[in-house]
């Protein structure tokens, strides 16, 4: 290469909305986005819809009258744009600090993808400066707090809605924030006036809680299969057996995440002369404790239950979320498709998950760390014991953690708080949902850091004996990052060291290269 700037990719929205890949992409990897041909069609064949109704003297939720508790108000024809408006304004009430990048990226493509279904009939004007706005790299700033997750994540949305009538701040490509207006102009996008119906459709719909869910979900994927791996040389370091994850003793309980991780922990321990060392008739490790046997129960349950949330994400990515919709026979129907409920069910069960997996992860450490059972282990994994204490307070981290995590996997979808004079009565609490779970991913990836790098410290205190292709491959990666057993050094930002390793998937990746596998297993355990 000549060392010019890769141009990402551009993504082009269809009617059957986006993908988890194009999430990503626009998300992640700052990809544009574009409306392809059949969108614009059915852009402009529902806008067409909305211009006749707008003329109608019956009234129209949303085109003419007005919203929540003052749907029965008429709202005269003079005064319509000014309502939508006036929505964007009101509803942009958001506070609290600055959400990531990322999940506004994310947000906005998720509303773009259901503008461009032709269900909403907004003028393809102004779908068309969303994508540019997105493509130009410039990010709204979309506050903490604000949605209920009911009537859509309204108050996110409308921080949206807000740049594209040239109002509020943004973050620039540069993560500059500055004026809405200054960042428009200076990548040549025209500020748009919004007519009927048009305020409404850009903020009803559930698109920041399910952006969360996506990128949630291919964290989570990572996460689980590191979590195997960590399993795996924390069995090896404290001279377990590897007979429990025998194809045939998991097929006795044909689990489909089970069977997944069993086989990724029983691929890591192959061939490795520490677990031969020890294994056939002296093999006294008739039965390990639960959280080194156990292990493909707990992280398979986790990976089954992500399977079924990311069934729920896709159906969710399918949908046309707004109120009123425009249907392919032309008529306008009010509808309650905007609850969050189906969304955050899965977003509260992912934290349930997360938190569990990073439990057993803490327990294993402990065995690790007590001497009474690590099976010939110093206590702590000291180099001096007595004058160091190694990984001691290492698992004091991990359990304020796990801690942390269990208080997120609090359900936020069995709340509800009435809004809107009693016509929001029930709302579904998704975005809290959402933002937790952001909070126990980022948990699970930190608790897997320290299992790691206390497990690749006890194996290579277990010298002589060696360990196996994987786990070994893995442990001279964090060798690169953070030195061997030693006097007591800076512990945390050892910690840190490998937590980077972990979030950015340079383990996943170092363990699956050695495992010769492109892509994590299938839920059937095959490897895909």
């Amino acid at each position: 290469m000549d060392g010019a700037a890769t141009v990402p990719p551009t993504v082009i929205l269809g009617t059957s909305g986006a993908t988890p890949a194009d999430i990503r992409a626009v998300a992640r990897g700052g990809a544009g986005v574009s409306i392809g041909a059949q969108s614009r069609a059915a852009l402009e064949a529902a806008r067409r819809v909305v211009e006749d109704l707008a003329d109608d003297v019956n009234p129209h939720y949303g085109i003419s009258t007005g919203f929540g508790a003052l749907a029965t108000t008429h709202i005269p024809t003079d005064r319509r744009a000014a309502l939508q408006t006036s929505l964007i304004r009101s509803h942009a009430a958001g506070n609290g600090p600055a959400v990531e990048t990322e999940v506004v990226r994310a947000m906005m493509l998720l509303r773009l993808a259901t503008l461009c279904s032709g269900r909403t009939g907004v003028h393809p004007d102004t779908a068309d400066t969303l994508a540019a706005v997105i493509s130009a790299g410039i990010t709204p700033v979309v506050s903490e707090y604000g949605s209920l997750g009911c009537s859509g994540d309204l108050a996110p949305l409308s921080a949206v809605a807000l740049t594209l009538i040239g109002e509020g701040e943004v973050f620039d490509r540069d993560g500059n924030r500055v004026p809405a207006a200054a960042a428009l102009a200076a990548a040549g996008i025209e500020p748009v006036v919004l007519h009927e119906k048009e305020g409404l459709a850009l903020i009803n719909g559930t698109d920041g809680m399910l952006g969360m869910l996506s990128l949630a979900g291919q964290d989570l994927q990572m996460l689980l299969d590191t979590a195997d791996i960590a399993a795996a040389m924390s069995v090896e370091a404290q001279l377990g057996t590897d007979r429990v994850f025998a194809a045939d003793i998991q097929a006795l309980r044909p689990h489909p995440g089970q069977a997944a991780s069993a086989a990724r922990i029983r691929e890591a321990l192959a061939n490795s002369p520490m677990v031969a060392s020890h294994a056939g008739p002296e093999d006294m490790a008739v039965q390990d404790a639960y959280s080194l046997r156990c292990a493909p129960a707990v992280h398979g349950a986790a990976r089954d239950t992500l399977d079924h949330a990311m069934v729920v994400a896709g159906r969710e990515m399918r949908s046309a979320i707004d109120n009123p919709v425009i249907l392919p026979d032309g008529r306008v129907e009010s509808n309650g498709n905007f609850h969050g409920a189906p969304v955050g069910y899965v977003l509260d069960f992912l934290a349930i998950a997360a938190a569990d997996v990073a439990s057993i992860s803490e327990r294993r450490t402990d065995r690790m760390l007590d001497k009474s059972r690590s099976r010939g282990l110093p206590a702590f994994l000291a180099y001096e014991v007595g004058v160091d204490s190694g990984h001691m307070i290492a698992q004091y981290t991990q359990a304020g953690i796990v801690a942390e995590m269990k208080r997120l996997a609090v359900p936020a979808s069995v709340d509800s708080i009435p809004s809107s004079a009693m016509q929001e009565d029930h709302v579904s609490l998704g975005w809290h949902a959402a933002r937790k779970l952001r909070r126990a991913v980022d948990g699970l990836g930190r608790v897997l850091a320290i299992e790691i790098l206390t497990a690749a410290r006890a194996l290579d205190l277990r010298e002589p004996l060696k360990a196996g292709p994987v786990t070994a491959a893995v442990r001279d990666l964090v060798r690169t990052r953070v030195a061997g057993p030693g006097p007591d050094r800076h512990l945390g930002a050892e910690i840190e060291a490998v937590v980077e390793l972990v979030q950015s998937g340079s383990i996943h990746r170092t363990a699956n290269e050695t495992l010769s596998l492109t892509h994590s297993p299938s839920s059937s355990g095959e490897v895909r």
